[in-house]
């Protein structure tokens, strides 16, 4: 577009010009070996424009006949390199879809066609191919292969962290990722892997550098930055808490204020400020941290604040977390153990009662049976409890990876990721054991019985299978005690109405995947049928 326009002005300059000569006549008059040459101004003025677009054409002519050469070069050499980057691309397309064949098959055509240090996709390509057919080990030298180009030498060892990865050897995997992100810290993969190592050894410091390091690149999001800077520094502080209080108390201080409703942040901080004898700014936290969401952990901590208290007090300061957060379990909960502590035993029952009632887990009947248990004695309800706790739902515990555990702590055993405990019920128990109406009276099972046979029905005879050798007669032969008539449904019509109950046997229970029988197909077989009362 801009060249349009500027061949336009040019045009249009070039009119104007020759329009200026026109409106002005003159001629112009060239003495040359004794001649003379007399044209007009218009005439000159063309012919001059003339010789310039003829030298300049010929110009053009010579040079592309100099250049002709490399010219033509560089025009098989292009199109040589377009079939490569074809040949290329096909070759990643299959990689990508799996078939190893044709990948590899690509990556030799393209080699031919592209020189490998002109393009680092051939070497990636190749290694590819080579991860397809299984040749692991040619992959791994491919990728060891990569680190000495500075172009290459991240995706080297990317590669070589997968293969470590695939063999099971993490430390060898960390050992690339921790190499990868000292080059480029923005990679998620590298960062997060050695963010693990740095938590496994328990460098603090150095964890929280990497966190701010991804904050700072955007890698992670402000609120995720701020969370993880959070755990890092409770599990700093939890770490420091016996060789240096005064740090471990401004990392809890910090973790704290940067998540307010985080319960094992707030514990830390509540109880560095408790070993300082600060109790009115450590109850403040557990406080705000109890209003957030409660937490038997900040209840503890919250009634034991000051160990010579006696049990009445801190019975009140249980009360006091109650009324902070009504109608919650862990607060009934709290307040019947202080009151159990107490020898309150009314307020222990009512409160363990409630927490019943609005949560049925099994640390109410629990504490419900210790409290039954110092207040009667009466060793038949304790065991009933117990039952009751046997088949209740878990109680909320930090789970992570399937482990859990009675106490948070920053990493997951398992796998090392980084605030993977979760406070929750465990997941071993899928929902109740038995159905909730525990209280409930047992109803009665209804016996089924027959109906009364009408009297002026005869009855009728069985018939009995016949055996080999007997007689075609109609009439039974005499059978040995040993042997078992079968009992059909015409010989069990004919049994008297005044016959003797019997107990019906105890109902077998049906499997979940009988479909029991089909109540026509039951019609059409018996003569009659029976009914439920």
């Amino acid at each position: 577009m801009i060249r349009l326009l500027a061949f336009l002005i040019v045009v249009f300059a070039l009119g104007l010009g020759f329009a200026w000569l026109a409106d002005r006549p003159g001629d112009m008059v060239v003495t040359f070996n004794g001649y003379q040459y007399q044209v007009s101004l218009m005439v000159a003025a063309v012919a001059i424009v003339a010789v310039v677009a003829a030298v300049m054409i010929l110009w053009w002519l010579v040079r592309s006949l100099w250049n002709s050469p490399y010219t033509i070069s560089r025009y098989f050499r292009v199109r040589r390199r377009d079939r490569g980057y074809q040949a290329l691309s096909t070759g990643m397309i299959a990689a990508g879809a799996g078939d190893g064949a044709l990948a590899r098959k690509k990556t030799k055509e393209a080699a031919k066609l592209i020189r490998s240090d002109q393009e680092p996709l051939i070497h990636l390509l190749e290694a590819q191919a080579s991860l397809l057919e299984g040749d692991h080990e040619g992959a791994r030298q491919k990728f060891e292969s990569m680190l000495d180009d500075p172009e290459m030498r991240l995706l080297g060892l990317r590669g070589l962290y997968l293969e470590a990865e695939r063999l099971g050897d993490r430390n060898a995997a960390r050992h690339y990722a921790g190499r990868a992100a000292a080059v480029a810290p923005q990679l998620a993969w590298a960062a997060e892997s050695t963010l693990e190592e740095l938590t496994a050894r328990g460098d603090w410091d150095g964890a929280l550098k990497l966190v701010d390091a991804q904050k700072a690149t955007r890698q992670i999001e402000r609120d995720a930055a701020n969370r993880r800077r959070a755990v890092l520094l409770t599990a700093k502080a939890q770490s420091l808490a016996d060789s240096d209080p005064n740090a471990a108390r401004s990392a809890a201080l910090e973790a704290n204020k940067l998540q307010p409703d985080f319960a094992p942040a707030a514990v830390a901080a509540a109880a560095a400020l408790f070993r300082q004898n600060d109790m009115r700014k450590g109850s403040k936290i557990l406080e705000t941290a109890w209003r957030a969401e409660p937490h038997p952990e900040i209840a503890e901590l919250y009634t034991h604040a000051r160990p010579g208290d006696a049990v009445l007090d801190r019975l009140d300061r249980a009360k006091k977390l109650q009324e902070m957060k009504k109608n919650h379990a862990e607060s009934s909960m709290t307040v019947a153990r202080a009151a159990l502590d107490a020898q309150d035993f009314a307020t222990a029952r009512s409160e363990a009662e409630a927490a019943i009632r609005m949560d049925r887990r099994e640390g109410a009947y629990l504490l419900l049976a210790d409290i039954e248990e110092a207040e009667t004695g009466d060793q038949g309800k304790v065991r009933q409890l117990l039952s009751k706790a046997v088949r209740a739902p878990r109680d909320p515990a930090w789970v992570a990876d399937g482990v859990v555990s009675e106490r948070w702590v920053p990493v997951s055993p398992v796998t090392g990721r980084l605030d993977a405990f979760e406070w929750r019920a465990p997941m071993e128990r899928l929902g109740q054991l038995i159905d909730g109406r525990d209280d409930a009276p047992e109803a009665t099972v209804p016996v089924i019985e027959a109906l009364a046979k009408p009297a002026s029905e005869k009855p009728v005879e069985a018939i009995e299978p016949a055996t080999a050798g007997s007689e075609t007669t109609g009439k039974g032969t005499d059978r040995s005690e040993d042997q078992v008539t079968p009992v059909t449904a015409a010989a069990f019509a004919a049994v008297p109405a005044d016959a003797e109950a019997v107990e019906p046997a105890e109902e077998l229970a049906r499997l979940p995947d009988d479909p029991g029988v089909d109540p026509d197909e039951e019609a059409e077989k018996s003569p009659r049928r029976f009914r439920l009362f």
